[in-house]
C-alpha cells in the first residue's frame, strides 16, 4: 500500500502488542491485535503529481498575439 502511494525507502520494524499491561488485555487477546513502526519517504512533488510540461507550453503560448 505504501508503494502504490508514491512511497519509496519502505522499511517495517517488528510486530509490537499494543494492548500488553493495557486494561482489558485479556478481553482483546483474540483479535492478535499488534502495531507496527515503519518508516518511508515521499518525493515533496511525486512525478504523477508535477504539471505535465504539455500544459504549461500551452499556457504560455495561449498569451501571445499574431502581433508578438
Amino acid at each position: 500500500m505504501l508503494q502504490d502511494t508514491g512511497f519509496t525507502g519502505i522499511r517495517i520494524g517488528d510486530a509490537v502488542d499494543t494492548f500488553g499491561g493495557a486494561a482489558g488485555e485479556a478481553k482483546v487477546r483474540g483479535f492478535e491485535v499488534f502495531g507496527y513502526a515503519f518508516l518511508a519517504r515521499r518525493a515533496v512533488n511525486p512525478p504523477e503529481k508535477q504539471p505535465r510540461p504539455q500544459a504549461a507550453i500551452r499556457g504560455t503560448l495561449a498569451g501571445l498575439s499574431a502581433a508578438d
